[in-house]
C-alpha cells in the first residue's frame, strides 16, 4: 500500500467534507465481481486489514448467512470508506453493493435511488448479458450517471477489446475507454491511462507506481488518446479553440470538461481492473472520483400531497436547510431490531433528533445515528445533507418513506419501478406459536422488501415473489430473523369477487350500553367497476348529513368490507362505492361508528346484488429479436413467423 493512501485511511480523511461525499451502486450480472471488487476498494483503502473471498464467505458485503451458503449477494449491502485524490483531496464513499440474480432486483432499485453514481460491472470473460442490460436500464430509468468497471481482467478467457467492442454496439458510441489493460489473463499487470498517456504497473500486492507506456501498446492508446481527446474538447468551446490552435488540454483538464459530459449522461466512462489481485483498482477510485458528480451537484426529488399522485418537489441537498431523510431500505436485524439505511437530503441530521414520518404519520426519535460498513456499525455524530448512513428501531418507517422536521403534511419519495410477483407459495407454519408470531412477522418482511406481497387465497397465506429463490430466502429469513418456522405448499387459485350488480343498502350502527353509545347511518350506492379498476370511493353527500371529518372513516370501512370477503369468501375487486346520504349523532357518532356502519351496509350490498367468482389471467409477452425471426408466410394469418 503506497503512503498517499495509507494517510488517507487514518484521521485526516475522517474529516471529509460532504462536498466530497458519493455514494456508488455497485450493479451488473450476477457472476460479474461486484462484491470483489468492493473487497478490493476497501483492502485499497486500507479500511480492512485484507481482502476476503465470496467462495470462503468472508467479505465485507456478504455478510449474512444466506449469501455465505449461496456464494452470491442477496441484499443491498452498504460500505464506508475514505480514499484520497491523486491530488490529495478527501473522498468520502459509500458502496452500495447489489444483487445480480434478478430475483432481487428491488435491492438495486433501492440502491440507484439514493446513488450519485452508477459502477456497472462488466466481466471481461462474459462480457454484455441479460444481467448487464438491466442493470443498465435500470440505472437509465433512475436517472443516475454511470461508469462501466470491467473486471475479472486477469481471468482465462479475458477479452477486454472484445467486451468494449460489444458495450458501444449493446450501449452506444458515448461509451469511451479511459483505460486499456497492459496484458491480459495472468498477464493482466499494468494499465494504460488514456488521457494521461502513462502506464501505471502494478506489484503483487496491489500497488502501483507510474511508468512510461510500452511499445506495445503506445500506438493503440496514443489513437484512443487522440479520439477521446477530440470527443472531450468538442463539449468546451476554449478546449475546441485551442486544441485547433495546437494547444492540447492537459489530463486534469480534460477530466473536468468530461466530468461534465459524465453528469449529463453524455458520456460514459469505460475502466478496467481486477478485483481479485487488485491491479486498477485505486485507478479506478481516482478516476470515478475525479470524473463523476459529488453528492451536493444534484436535487433530490420527492412527491408531496396525499393520494398516488402528489406534486414533484426538488429538494436541494443544503445543510442548513429544512431535515429531509429517506428512508430507502430496512433490515431486521436479530440483535439490534429493525436497521433503517437513510439518506439525509437536506439539512443535517443529528442522533437525538426527533422527526416525523412524512409517508406513514408516526413520530419518531434518532438513537444513534451509524455508518455501515456491511455488518459493522461506524458511529456516526452527524449525516449532512447528501450522506448516507443508518440508524436503529425506527419501527414506523418502512423502506421507502420520508422523515422531515414538520409537523403536519404527507411526503413520500419518487417511487421506485414495479416489480410485479411471480411466483408463489402458501405458508403452513409449524406449530401454532408459528401460526400467532406469522402476521407479524411477514410485515417487518414486507417493510423490508417491497416486492414481497403478502395474499390470501381462501385459507391460505400466499407469500408472492419475484421467484423461487427470493420466496426461499425470505422462508430461511422468517425462521432466522424472527423465529418463525413455517412449511411451503402450491399456492390455491387466487380467486376474487365482484359484485354482479348495482345495490342500494343502508348501513346503520345504533347500540347504547350507558354512557357514549355508537351512531352511525349512510346510505351507499355500491356498483361494479370495468375489470382492473381495482376500488373507487365517491363523496355525493349534500347538506353536512355526514360531517366532512367522518367521510374517510366511511372510505375505510368500505375497504374493510372488500377485503374480508364476500358471499363467496374471496376478496372483491373492481366496486365503486358512493356515499349519497346519512345521519350522525352529536354525542354518539365517531370515526369507529361510521366506518363500521359503512362495512355493514357494503357487506349487504354485496349479499343483495350476488357476486360473480372471477378467476386470475396471466398475460405473457415474448420478445423476439428480429435477427432471429424467419420469413413471414404472405399466407399466414396475424403475420405468424414461418
Amino acid at each position: 500500500m503506497d503512503a498517499r493512501n495509507r494517510t488517507g485511511a487514518e484521521g485526516p480523511m475522517n474529516q471529509a467534507s460532504p462536498q466530497t461525499h458519493r455514494t456508488l451502486a455497485l450493479v451488473g450480472a450476477s457472476g460479474s465481481g461486484k462484491t470483489t471488487l468492493a473487497e478490493a476498494m476497501l483492502h485499497r483503502a486500507g479500511a480492512i486489514p485484507r481482502a476476503g473471498s465470496v467462495e470462503q464467505g468472508s467479505t465485507v458485503c456478504d455478510h449474512e448467512p444466506e449469501e455465505i451458503a449461496r456464494h452470491t449477494s442477496l441484499g443491498l449491502s452498504l460500505a464506508h470508506f475514505d480514499w484520497a485524490g491523486p491530488d490529495g483531496t478527501p473522498y468520502a464513499l459509500t458502496l452500495a453493493d447489489t444483487p445480480g440474480h434478478p430475483d432481487f432486483v428491488g435491492a438495486v432499485d433501492a440502491a440507484l435511488s439514493v446513488a450519485d453514481v452508477a459502477l456497472v460491472a462488466v466481466s471481461a470473460v462474459d462480457g454484455v448479458v441479460g444481467g448487464t442490460v438491466a442493470a443498465w436500464e435500470a440505472a437509465g430509468a433512475a436517472g443516475v450517471p454511470r461508469v462501466v468497471v470491467v473486471t475479472q481482467e486477469d481471468k482465462a478467457r479475458a477479452d477486454f477489446r472484445g467486451v468494449l467492442a460489444s458495450l458501444r454496439a449493446a450501449f452506444g458510441e458515448h461509451l469511451w475507454a479511459l483505460e486499456l489493460p497492459i496484458g491480459e489473463e495472468a498477464g493482466f499487470r499494468a494499465v494504460a491511462d488514456v488521457l494521461s498517456e502513462r502506464a501505471r504497473v502494478y506489484d503483487g500486492d496491489g500497488a502501483g507506481h507510474d511508468e512510461d507506456l510500452p511499445p506495445e501498446v503506445e500506438a493503440e492508446e496514443h489513437a484512443l488518446h487522440v479520439e477521446v481527446t477530440e470527443d472531450i474538447v468538442s463539449h468546451d468551446d476554449a478546449q475546441l479553440e485551442a486544441y485547433l490552435d495546437g494547444d492540447e488540454p492537459s489530463a486534469p483538464e480534460l477530466e473536468r470538461t468530461f466530468r461534465r459530459e459524465v453528469a449529463e449522461g453524455e458520456a460514459v466512462p469505460v475502466l478496467v481492473c481486477s478485483g481479485l489481485s487488485g491491479t486498477g483498482v485505486d485507478r479506478v477510485l481516482d478516476l470515478v472520483c475525479e470524473l463523476t458528480p459529488d453528492a451536493t451537484e444534484h436535487d433530490g426529488r420527492v412527491l408531496v400531497g396525499e393520494g398516488t399522485g402528489g406534486t414533484e418537489l426538488r429538494v436541494a441537498p443544503n445543510d442548513a436547510g429544512d431535515t429531509l431523510v429517506h428512508v430507502f431500505r430496512t433490515v431486521a436485524d436479530p440483535f439490534v431490531g429493525q436497521v433503517s439505511m437513510l439518506k439525509v437530503l437536506s439539512g443535517t441530521l443529528r442522533t437525538g433528533d426527533k422527526l416525523r414520518n412524512a409517508t406513514t404519520g408516526t413520530d419518531e426519535r434518532v438513537h444513534g445515528l451509524f455508518r455501515l460498513r456491511g455488518s459493522e456499525h461506524l458511529t456516526a455524530g452527524t449525516l449532512a445533507a447528501g450522506e448516507v448512513g443508518a440508524v436503529a428501531k425506527l419501527t414506523g418507517s418502512p423502506s421507502g418513506s420520508l422523515l422531515w422536521t414538520r409537523s403536519s403534511g404527507t411526503a413520500r419519495p419518487v417511487p421506485t419501478p414495479e416489480r410485479p410477483p411471480v411466483y408463489a407459495v402458501a405458508l403452513e407454519p409449524a406449530s401454532q406459536s408459528d401460526d400467532e408470531k406469522l402476521p407479524a412477522a411477514l410485515a417487518r418482511l414486507v417493510a423490508e422488501d417491497p416486492t414481497l406481497v403478502i395474499d390470501r387465497a381462501g385459507d391460505a397465506t400466499v407469500l408472492r415473489g419475484l421467484g423461487d429463490t427470493h420466496i426461499a430466502v425470505a422462508v430461511e429469513r422468517l425462521a432466522r430473523v424472527f423465529g418463525v418456522r413455517v412449511g411451503t405448499a402450491p399456492a390455491p387459485v387466487a380467486y376474487r369477487e365482484t359484485i354482479a350488480g348495482t345495490a342500494t343498502v343502508e348501513g346503520k350502527l345504533k347500540k347504547q350500553s350507558g354512557g357514549h353509545g355508537q351512531f352511525a347511518v349512510v346510505q351507499l350506492n355500491v356498483s361494479p367497476l370495468r375489470p382492473g379498476d381495482g376500488f373507487e370511493f365517491v363523496d355525493s353527500v349534500t347538506g353536512g348529513a355526514v360531517p366532512k371529518h367522518y367521510i374517510s372513516a366511511v372510505e375505510k370501512g368500505a375497504r374493510d368490507a372488500l377485503a374480508s370477503g364476500g358471499p363467496q369468501g374471496h376478496p372483491v375487486v373492481d366496486v365503486r362505492v358512493e356515499l349519497t346520504d346519512g345521519k350522525t349523532h352529536s354525542v354518539d357518532s365517531s370515526d369507529m361508528a361510521f366506518r363500521t356502519a359503512a362495512s355493514i351496509g357494503v357487506k349487504a350490498a354485496l349479499a343483495d346484488a350476488g357476486t360473480v367468482l372471477l378467476e386470475p389471467v396471466s398475460s405473457v409477452t415474448v420478445t423476439v429479436p428480429s435477427e432471429l425471426q424467419g420469413r413471414c408466410s404472405p399466407t399466414s394469418r396475424g403475420g405468424a413467423v414461418a
